[in-house]
């Protein structure tokens, strides 16, 4: 049996890997998941009452800056997931010392303790988009970081970090950038919940430039799922990308979901571009798919049940809404 310390496992992303984690839907047996959230304005308890019950779980309010909080969670803990980040690019623009803080200083201090305490596996969670931007074909894991936004600095910064603690100091440790995520719990200022729950409200949805910018899109359990399987057998000192399979620019990303909410065209106000908005995300998984990874998500089928959630779940997402200040989209 297996003991996990999750960071930022409050988020959207982490959430689910916690609940699915304890649900017992991972090759994973977890004694006991110890999750460690600073509770920020994307943090929220609610993402983990489905679980609070466990006698396995425990949550920890903290930062992973906090070293001496870590000394005194890190003891015995067999394995670390790192999902602590700043994640929002149009928040990363208007203020990015935060982003640096807690994606570059935050993920030196956690692997400086995990290091003091013979962390056994730990794996740090990353984003695509340190890459930056390409024209055609599709990045693998050995291309260069060449990052465009603070946000995606401060997450190529820390997967430098990744490679240099485990060439100088033998951490066991893998990183994993993954594609653009959706599903039920995600903060609404990412572009789906916020076109959704816009379009629930008969709000206008805003659609940066010219709408042509590509992404790839990844269902939050895929994702999850291909995070599991790097815990389990991933290479120490290697980066692995997790992808969705479907490439769709943002013009066709919103016709699907005006689609999904019958909605039409005359709902989408055209926006100012965001400064420095990467082209075209697009990665080549077949590293993590040679260890067995496939998606098991189509995207109508997500977006539906993505859709659904947000109908159904108005108590979640309204506090959240109508407190935060609300960036464009993603």
């Amino acid at each position: 049996m297996t003991r996990f310390l999750v960071t930022g496992a409050a988020g959207f992303i982490g959430s689910h890997f916690v609940r699915e984690l304890l649900a017992g839907h991972y090759e994973l047996e977890a004694s006991e998941v110890t999750v460690l959230d600073k509770l920020t304005y994307a943090g929220n308890l609610e993402n983990l009452a489905g679980v609070s019950a466990d006698p396995r779980y425990r949550f920890v309010q903290g930062d992973i800056c906090d070293a001496g909080l870590l000394d005194s969670l890190l003891p015995g803990h067999d394995v670390v997931v790192n999902f602590a980040a700043e994640t929002h690019v149009d928040r990363s623009i208007h203020g990015p010392q935060d982003f640096i803080i807690t994606n570059v200083v935050g993920a030196q201090t956690l692997f400086d303790a995990c290091l003091r305490h013979d962390v056994p596996r730990t794996v740090h969670i990353g984003t695509d988009e340190v890459y930056g931007s390409i024209d055609v074909g599709s990045w693998n894991e050995d291309e260069p970081l060449r990052p465009n936004s603070p946000y995606s600095a401060a997450k190529a910064s820390a997967e430098l970090l990744v490679r240099a603690y485990h060439v100088t100091y033998g951490l066991n440790i893998s990183s994993t950038r993954c594609s653009n995520n959706y599903g039920p719990y995600q903060f609404p200022e990412k572009v789906i919940p916020l076109f959704v729950t816009n379009l629930i409200d008969g709000e206008q949805v805003p659609l940066y430039g010219d709408g042509l910018n590509v992404r790839d899109w990844l269902h939050v359990d895929d994702h999850c799922r291909g995070i599991a399987l790097v815990v389990q057998v991933g290479e120490p000192g290697q980066s692995y990308n997790i992808g969705g399979g479907l490439e769709l620019n943002n013009r066709e990303l919103t016709e699907r979901v005006l689609a999904a909410m019958g909605a039409d065209w005359s709902s989408v106000r055209p926006v100012e571009d965001r400064k420095g908005h990467d082209r075209r995300y697009s990665v080549d998984d077949s590293r993590l798919r040679a260890l067995g990874y496939q998606p098991q998500h189509t995207f109508d089928d997500g977006l539906a049940e993505t859709v659904a959630w947000y109908r159904g779940n108005e108590a979640w997402w309204r506090p959240l809404k109508d407190r935060a200040v609300i960036a464009k989209t993603r």
